[in-house]
């Protein structure tokens, strides 16, 4: 398509909305995973290394407040700034104090929103999103991969039921009921209709709805942008944020870790950006373990090395992504179960089957092993 006077059309604009580093992470690999997006060097070396990419990206990083997140969003957002990504940091949560709010957010965004031909979206189930895709309704829609929650955003969608994250099912307190007019409309505007169009870009398992496009994130700019990582000596052990969210018990995870530190020759523990400090020490304190706190999404760290020869895992998202990350580097991922005496009282009712859920996908996708404790 050209314009009257023979040349070619300006590249619609494309606006990725993350607030975690691993959503960063997911916008880079949809953006090189374009048509032709494998036809230069991945670090920006082409002539023109937007033209085949799906236009000009704006990635807009809606940063959380704990130090812990915004400290690896940082070093994402340099990054993709290396890879020729506009970068905008918008403060939109702490008001004045941080120098943002809600309201001058969705003010600073609208020409950005309104003039977008596609909106990325990290994670379907963030009130903020929510409210800014209920206010900016695009034409375009993609998800990329913030976790496991892709798999529930794309099952909720095929059902029909509204956008609520599995751990919180059942919650439905005064700013939930509050929120309610704003989640019911974010859900219209995430799942395709007759002026709308919606891609999943993931690395995990989905049953997508009907008119849905669904693309695998094989993370190729992650294997040509790093790589292949020295393998050391040992087994590395991946963290979770279960007990953090309520769904497993303290007590129960600490004797799991030490268990499986002591059955497979862990030497390190690969702590989730949201665990606590009290129960990090508590592990290092209880297993010897070497405590690290990754500066950016686990499988650019393991991608990088050095990495344990084995790599095990509670059920969550890396048992689908880091066998794609690092593919043919001979690492071997195991699966760790959840028992189910692990689960709190007031764990949610789906817990259980969404952890299984998880595990199962994983063995039967990638072929990894399973252990218990």
């Amino acid at each position: 398509m050209t314009t009257p006077h023979g040349t070619p059309p300006p590249p619609t604009p494309v606006v990725a909305l993350a607030e975690s580093p691993v959503q960063v992470l997911n916008v880079l690999e949809w953006r090189y995973a374009r048509p032709g997006g494998h036809g230069g060097d991945p670090r920006g070396g082409d002539s023109d290394p937007l033209a085949h990419r799906g236009g000009p990206l704006t990635l807009v990083v809606l940063p959380p407040t704990d130090p812990m997140s915004r400290g690896q969003l940082r070093r994402m957002a340099a990054l993709a700034r290396d890879e020729g990504v506009t970068v905008r940091w918008q403060e939109a949560r702490g008001g004045a104090a941080r120098g943002g709010g809600p309201v001058r957010t969705l003010r600073d965004l609208a020409p950005l929103l309104r003039g977008a031909h596609r909106v990325l979206v990290g994670d379907p189930f963030s009130r903020y999103v929510q409210l800014l895709l209920s206010v900016f309704p695009p034409r375009r829609v993609t998800v990329v991969d913030d976790g496991t929650a892709t798999m529930e955003y794309a099952a909720q969608l095929a059902r029909g039921e509204r956008l609520v994250r599995w751990h919180r099912r059942g919650d439905r307190g005064p700013r939930e009921l509050a929120l309610a007019p704003v989640t019911a409309l974010a859900r219209r505007r995430l799942a395709p209709g007759r002026r709308r169009t919606v891609e999943i870009f993931t690395a995990l398992p989905v049953e997508a709805p009907a008119g849905t496009e669904v693309n695998r994130n094989r993370f190729g700019w992650t294997r040509a942008r790093f790589g292949p990582p020295r393998l050391a000596a040992g087994a590395d052990l991946v963290g979770t944020s279960l007990v953090e969210t309520g769904v497993v018990d303290p007590d129960r995870y600490v004797e799991a870790v030490a268990a499986l530190a002591a059955a497979h020759g862990v030497r390190r523990y690969f702590a989730h950006r949201r665990e606590s400090v009290t129960k990090l020490h508590r592990i290092a304190t209880t297993t010897g373990l070497e405590i690290v706190r990754p500066e950016l999404p686990l499988e650019l760290i393991a991608r990088r090395g050095p990495i344990g020869r084995t790599v095990l895992s509670f059920p969550s998202t890396v048992v689908h992504t880091l066998p794609a990350a690092l593919a043919g580097t001979g690492v071997t991922i195991t699966v760790c179960d959840v028992a189910p005496e692990w689960l709190r009282a007031t764990a949610p009712p789906r817990a259980r089957g969404f952890l299984a859920a998880v595990t199962e996908t994983a063995r039967s996708a990638h072929g990894l092993s399973l252990t218990g404790t």
